[in-house]
């Protein structure tokens, strides 16, 4: 699961966070240690979780035994990671390990290192359990360039909402199915719940139609995964995606979103009551509300808004790349591989110390204890490999086989893999990216009217070179197909 703050998409929790890897410090500066590993030093998206230093100590006796290294996590808000890591990455900084930013245009400009032979040389056991659409999915111009985490490889947009007020107010929520479908429950939470925000929404909130991006979200170029899945369209110009819009903006005018939410960073945390209903993205791994309940330490209900497909943008949700830069390729990769297969380590970081926070019952699963806090650990769908996260002891054996089940028989995108070359339009695409600026998150929140803004925007697309890179991703598209 995965929510609106992430900037993009859809498993395990938005209350963000892992680990971070170095070679040097923030400053670039090499640290010092031994020339079997030293430290590591990952950039990670999201708060430092409490409590979490004892996590890292814990985590990094496993990890120095297994590899010679140790890790120096350091974090980077949700809000600031991507103009800080674009710095980061633009001054050559000598760093280890990230969290993708930008996956596919940074690994064209050759800011990470390729993985292809790496992976399966130093980090063998995790890399083989990777389903192959990660590795179809995160290819660029034939190369590896992410070790992505093994997770919700297919995934679908939900509404999630808060059970307390459903329950308080005798909500039903069967028939939602859109979200037009919700207009007479935020009525409700608007006039009875006035410190209530109906739908948690804010920069970088994407309202979503069943499409898929060959390039980011933010981007207006799509598929339509409901209609012709052959050509490249501007998602705004859609009618359906213009419906969703127009609804949002309704919502908008009537009090049920913030009216800032189009500058708004206010992430509307899980656990708390501020929020009736908000978008998350949900996959295998979620086993249904199972893990958002958990992490949020409240009950939440969801209802399914898109279809689940295997796409680009989930086989990229959270990547590892290793900077081209780093002084320890090989021991970077190798600390990736330890953690993304060794349960013990993995177990530590996303539940807490053992005996305390949680332990070991029957058929592989664990029950959380006492010392088991929302905030007190790292977040599973971007941190390491779920498959050897152990499940709560309220997963059974049959969601467990259902999960594998559903992960074999999910359908893929006609996307998959394709990841567009985009150095013949990079000034174009900055001049689209710009004008995308002044409008995405006003025509997403709502705050502008889709009908007046939507015909404005693709007039300075058109000056920006909207043709231009929509014909080109179009003939790199029809290539890719041709050779599927």
């Amino acid at each position: 699961m995965k929510n609106w703050s992430k900037k993009v998409v859809l498993g395990v929790i938005a209350l963000s966070v892992v680990a971070m890897l170095g070679a040097c410090s923030l400053s670039g500066k090499p640290t010092e240690g031994k020339a079997s590993g030293g430290k590591i030093v990952m950039y990670q998206i999201g708060d430092k979780p409490e409590g979490f230093d004892a996590l890292l100590a814990d985590a990094n006796k496993k990890i120095k035994k297994e590899t010679g290294a140790t890790l120096d996590m350091r974090f980077i808000t949700w809000g600031d990671y991507p103009k800080k890591m674009s710095v980061i990455v633009s001054s050559g900084e000598n760093y280890d390990i990230a969290y993708a930013n930008s996956y596919v245009i940074n690994a064209q400009k050759g800011a990470y290192t390729d993985l292809t032979k790496l992976l399966p040389k130093h980090a063998k056991k995790a890399y083989d359990q990777l389903d192959p659409a990660y590795i179809k999915g995160n290819t660029v111009n034939g190369k590896l360039y992410a070790f992505p985490v093994n997770a919700n490889v297919f995934a679908q947009q939900v509404l999630t909402f808060n059970k307390h007020y459903l329950d308080k107010y005798d909500l039903d929520i069967k028939n939602v199915k859109s979200y037009q479908d919700l207009a007479p429950l935020l009525k409700v939470i608007k006039e009875k719940e006035k410190s209530v925000t109906p739908i948690a929404a804010g920069q970088g909130f994407k309202v979503e139609s069943n499409m898929e991006y060959p390039l980011e979200n933010k981007m207006p170029f799509a598929i339509d995964l409901k209609g012709d899945g052959t050509k490249i369209i501007n998602q705004y110009d859609n009618e359906r995606m213009k419906d969703n819009l127009r609804t949002m903006h309704k919502y908008y005018k009537d009090g049920y979103v913030a009216q800032d939410a189009a500058t708004s960073t206010n992430e509307y945390p899980l656990n708390s009551s501020t929020w009736f209903v908000r978008q998350e993205t949900q996959g295998p791994f979620d086993y249904g509300d199972t893990i958002l309940t958990q992490a949020a330490g409240q009950p939440l209900v969801s209802k399914p808004i898109t279809d689940a497909y295997k796409t680009n943008t989930q086989a990229q949700i959270a990547n590892f790349v290793v900077s081209s830069n780093s002084k320890h390729k090989e021991k970077a990769v190798e600390v990736l591989g330890v953690l993304n297969s060794d349960p013990s380590i993995l177990n530590t970081l996303i539940y807490g110390i053992e005996g305390k926070a949680w332990k070991k019952v029957d058929n592989g699963r664990v029950k959380l204890l006492d010392g088991y806090k929302p905030n007190n650990h790292l977040s599973a769908w971007n941190t390491g490999n779920n498959k050897i996260i152990y499940p709560t002891d309220n997963v059974s054996p049959a969601k467990i086989k259902e999960r594998d089940d559903k992960i074999k028989a999910a359908k893929q995108t006609p996307l998959l893999g394709f990841n567009f070359n985009t150095d013949s339009v990079k000034t174009e695409l900055s001049n689209i990216s710009n004008v995308m600026n002044q409008y995405v998150d006003g025509l997403n929140t709502g705050t502008l009217d889709p009908d007046k803004a939507i015909p404005e925007m693709d007039k300075k697309l058109k000056k920006a070179g909207y043709d231009k890179v929509r014909d080109e991703i179009q003939k790199q598209y029809d290539a890719f197909k041709k050779q599927q």
